[in-house]
């Protein structure tokens, strides 16, 4: 009997444990949603609804002010036959990789060279960071009158050097180059600024042990730097992606998309048929895609990261 007894006690002992533990999680993920819950209302309002509306207003031809007319993938459709569209991506596509391969590698030199012992290096470094700090209208006025093709300071190097004047921005052959080359120029400080602060971040034990191994300073960087360097060099590439995917105001202040929608990039297109032709319903469709294409390819590269670090090639 009394064993029986003390198997009810320690039952109701246990039952009220379970049930003062349960209250406790609850009253921890209610805490913790009421602490994230103004962040997500924030996030809801200004990006998921956007997102979801700019999907449901390219399902309507729409001129942003009368009645919307349901017209299914119809935008879409048209998209994918819109000749200026493809070259609109392809002239993205070159954004990219023009920022992936430049952009990044030039920003981790200049980075690298801030460590250098070069005297007058903190007074370079400000100098590096100017474009990035720049109104993006004030760059593009700027490099307008750079790029004159008879008072522009570039034109004048180039007859000084026996060449013809070129007009840079108003032959398709050269124009892209030339706001490229302005892209390049306003945000390579910007990843100089990350891989500074990662390259600060490096134990500096580890360059003493390499040190001490013989190790010179080009094999210091190939075994040290640049695989502590990957995890920054991973998020600088999803930024320049996403970044140049949605490019817009200095080829748009630069060149409008010409000549002949040679600079003609994805946002510059929907701008145009958004608030030139009040073509909504086709521009929503334009971003809808510029956002798909932004979320692919920022979770391959995740993926491959994820798939990277599993495999043990770098921490």
């Amino acid at each position: 009997m009394q064993t029986l007894v003390n198997k009810m006690a320690r039952s109701r002992t246990m039952s009220k444990s379970k049930t003062k533990s349960t209250n406790v999680k609850f009253r921890d993920a209610l805490t913790i949603l009421l602490f994230i819950a103004p962040a997500f209302i924030v996030y809801a309002v200004y990006v998921l609804y956007p997102i979801f509306s700019t999907f449901r207003y390219s399902l309507h031809a729409w001129d942003g002010m009368s009645e919307m007319t349901f017209v299914g993938f119809a935008n879409y459709i048209q998209l994918f036959q819109d000749a200026v569209f493809w070259t609109s991506l392809t002239n993205n596509a070159w954004v990219v990789i023009v920022s992936v391969f430049v952009q990044i590698p030039l920003g981790l030199l200049m980075a690298l060279m801030l460590f250098a012992p070069i005297k007058g290096i903190r007074f370079m470094s400000s100098v590096y960071f100017f474009p990035f700090l720049m109104s993006t209208v004030a760059i593009g006025l700027l490099w307008v009158l750079m790029y004159d093709p008879i008072n522009g300071i570039i034109n004048q190097l180039v007859t000084l050097l026996g060449f013809d004047s070129v007009s840079w921005l108003s032959q398709a052959d050269t124009a892209m180059f030339a706001v490229l080359l302005v892209v390049v120029w306003q945000f390579a400080p910007f990843y100089m600024i990350l891989f500074k602060a990662a390259i600060v971040g490096i134990p500096e034990e580890l360059y003493e042990a390499a040190k001490m191994d013989g190790a010179n300073a080009l094999t210091k960087f190939i075994h040290i730097t640049l695989p502590m360097l990957m995890p920054t060099i991973v998020s600088s590439s999803i930024l320049a992606i996403v970044g140049s995917l949605k490019a817009f105001d200095i080829f748009y202040i630069m060149t409008g998309g010409g000549p002949n929608h040679g600079t003609e990039l994805m946002g510059t297109y929907m701008f145009k048929q958004a608030f030139i032709n009040f073509n909504m319903g086709y521009a929503s469709a334009i971003a809808f895609l510029m956002f798909f294409i932004a979320l692919v390819v920022t979770i391959i590269i995740q993926m491959l990261d994820f798939y990277r670090k599993k495999r043990g090639a770098y921490s």
